[in-house]
């Protein structure tokens, strides 16, 4: 098997103070860390991060056709990983897309649950915060059962993203 890339997308708000990245969802300690985690932890870690993607945007939205979101993303020349799962791409579609996405049917998804009824920017807004919030307490429950900090970085540290 291949080596595990990173879940960065680019845009790291580490670097602007917050504890958990709006983008990839990790904590600041565990992007710090990444490369310095074994194989096995980073995929694991990856499947921890795609699987809160998966539930909190499983509130929002369903993948109806899988196919078609991977060819949009393709087109749209979106990132993801051939394992990660529909609506873990998801999240990173409407990221990019929000404002210009005018039918999800489109990119093979539909709206679900509390996302019925809201404009694409909202449904993302509220996804987003809903996301973040989830992402902030994954990096609180990491902190906690991390028992050895690396001994060569400072907690002061802002890390950038691998």
């Amino acid at each position: 098997m291949g080596a595990i890339a990173s879940p960065c997308v680019g845009l790291c708000s580490t670097t602007l103070g917050d504890r958990t990245c709006r983008g990839c969802q990790r904590a600041d300690t565990e992007i710090r860390d990444w490369f310095g985690l074994d194989a096995d932890t980073r995929r694991a870690r990856m499947a921890e991060l795609d699987a809160l993607r998966e539930a909190v945007a499983g509130r929002y939205l369903r993948l109806v056709d899988a196919k078609v979101l991977e060819a949009q993303l393709s087109r749209h020349r979106i990132r993801f990983r051939p394992e990660q799962p529909g609506l873990s791409r998801a999240v990173e579609l409407l990221r990019v897309g929000r404002e210009q996405i005018r039918e999800l049917a489109r990119y093979g998804l539909a709206p679900a649950g509390e996302g019925e009824g809201l404009a694409l920017p909202e449904l993302h807004a509220r996804l987003a915060a809903e996301l973040r919030a989830a992402a902030d307490a994954r990096g609180l429950a990491l902190a906690a059962h991390d028992a050895s900090p690396s001994p060569s970085a400072s907690s002061a540290e802002t890390p950038s993203c691998p």
